[in-house]
């Protein structure tokens, strides 16, 4: 292998290479913050392990967190791969919730193997139209997406608080006039399949087969051509004559569906009802966010984005063992993850400017302009130029 392609696979491997380096980065600056509260970080570190991973029912535990982080992870890849940012997965999950809770109060007579395909069939699409509004804004009136997904996100959760409080209020807390926002139990034909004894339920090998489905759909379909060549260079694919306006919509359609998806699931898997505080995490849990993190931890690849949910599933229930365990505020365990979502981030930032570099690189060289040591440029004749 010649040192040209050496290095091209080395900076492959770095790039690679910095989601796990900032998380260490992030678990060495947790490890300073244990030590000023007089906390052994690796007594620590070892309880978040075992939480995580210590037993088969942390690891249930982990994967059921990290399943809507999964799911809400893959509409994020296919919506950043068309280059629109989708921050409402919060709301596409609660509207994605309702619907799908709606058809389980409802359709009470029904079989239950008829009634969950429907339910989360019916959370997806609404999950989609939920994100599909912004899409349209976005496409067609130049309106930021970010702002539109982030307004959306807080109708959807006065829409939920107003439904659990009102129409879709348990009856039982109805008559003893308790009002807590809640809705009816789910009956048990209703229930997603467990793994018995633990909570892990089978939405969690659907997640992991749609993410096989959206890497087909991705790199191997022409619609996933197209997000992506719009999300590459919106003007280039209006000349090749894609509809670039469709497939903004598209992109965010898709994205909402999933998180849509994710909350019905919530609802069918783990906790068989709509409840919530009155905030948007009293229901989601915040996956809605976290999962923007577990996508750009997986390089907004589908199949890179399984680990990086199972990592995130773990760092929320190991956070809850090492609360218990060394007797730390739930701030920290709070900052801990803020920690590794924004050094996350930031790698994902870097992972760029570093490709972009590697671009302009490969340019430079099919040119025949390739800078020395001191970054001057020699050009054919003996010139140079400053790079």
């Amino acid at each position: 292998m010649s040192n040209m392609s050496q290095e091209k696979w080395f900076s492959k491997f770095i790039d690679a290479s910095l989601p796990i380096l900032a998380t260490l980065a992030a678990f060495l600056v947790g490890a300073v913050m244990l030590l000023l509260l007089k906390v052994n970080p690796i007594e620590a570190y070892k309880a978040m392990w075992e939480g995580a991973f210590g037993s088969q029912n942390a690891i249930a535990e982990t994967l059921v967190k990290a399943t809507p982080l999964l799911l809400v992870g893959l509409g994020i890849c296919i919506s950043f791969r068309g280059d629109v940012i989708n921050i409402g997965g919060e709301g596409q999950m609660i509207v994605g919730a309702i619907l799908g809770t709606l058809v389980g109060i409802t359709l009470v007579e029904w079989s239950g193997w008829i009634v969950i395909p429907v339910a989360l069939l019916v959370g997806f699409a609404g999950g989609a139209i939920w994100g599909g509004i912004p899409g349209v804004l976005k496409a067609y009136f130049n309106v930021n997406e970010i702002l539109s997904t982030v307004m959306m996100n807080a109708i959807a959760v006065q829409l939920m608080n107003f439904l659990l409080r009102g129409p879709m209020i348990d009856p039982a807390q109805a008559a003893l006039a308790s009002k807590i926002p809640q809705t009816a139990r789910l009956i048990d034909a209703f229930h997603l399949p467990r793994w018995i004894p633990t909570r892990l339920h089978l939405g969690a090998l659907i997640a992991v087969v749609l993410a096989v489905l959206v890497y087909i759909l991705l790199w191997r379909t022409s619609w996933g051509y197209r997000i992506r060549a719009v999300g590459q260079n919106p003007d280039a694919s209006k000349y090749a004559g894609i509809k670039v306006k469709n497939y903004v919509v598209l992109a965010l359609v898709l994205s909402g569906a999933f998180a849509g998806l994710a909350g019905a699931m919530q609802v069918y898997g783990v906790n068989f009802r709509m409840i919530t505080d009155g905030s948007a995490s009293g229901f989601t849990g915040s996956a809605g966010f976290n999962g923007i993190v577990a996508a750009l931890f997986g390089q907004l690849h589908p199949i890179g984005t399984i680990p990086a949910a199972i990592l995130f599933g773990a760092l929320l229930v190991g956070a809850n063992k090492m609360q218990r365990v060394v007797q730390v505020p739930s701030a920290l365990i709070t900052a801990l993850n803020g920690l590794v979502v924004v050094f996350v981030v930031s790698s994902e930032i870097w992972r760029r400017r570093r490709q972009r570099r590697r671009l302009a690189a490969a340019e430079l060289e099919g040119e025949g302009l390739l800078p020395d040591e001191n970054g001057i440029i020699e050009q054919p004749g003996n010139e140079e130029v400053e790079s």
